[in-house]
């Protein structure tokens, strides 16, 4: 898959994210968060838990989970960048608690949406 092809299917599959999220009652806070650290792809509330939302998306014919992409470095990474995160919104938001999902976006090959699985927690870190 080229390069603006993988690019194009990523941010759709962020759209598909934020779309299944808001439809379970989460509240999406940003998306695309940047930081020179890293990046986050989404953040929300699910209750007063901030979720950083980890999205990996994938087409018929490539192998493996989406989740498997989620290595030790992309975890550094998105650490790091949650706690840039948390720092710029203490004391704007309710914040109890956080946690780290990742979310795997499976399309077709037009890159229609064909199932989302939400893993909820899906690895430890600290952002205190």
């Amino acid at each position: 898959m080229d390069g603006n092809k993988r690019n194009f299917t990523g941010a759709l599959g962020e759209i598909y994210a934020s779309r299944f999220l808001r439809e379970n009652g989460f509240r999406i806070l940003s998306a695309n968060y940047r930081t020179r650290m890293g990046e986050i792809d989404i953040a929300a509330f699910d209750g007063d838990t901030v979720v950083f939302a980890e999205v990996k998306t994938r087409g018929e014919n490539m192998t493996g989970t989406p989740a498997e992409a989620v290595t030790e470095e992309k975890i550094k990474k998105l650490t790091s960048a949650a706690l840039l995160y948390m720092r710029s919104v203490k004391g704007l938001l309710p914040v109890r608690s956080y946690r780290f999902d990742v979310i795997e976006v499976y399309v077709d090959k037009d890159n229609a949406l064909k199932r989302i699985n939400h893993i909820k927690s899906a690895f430890e870190a600290s952002v205190d």
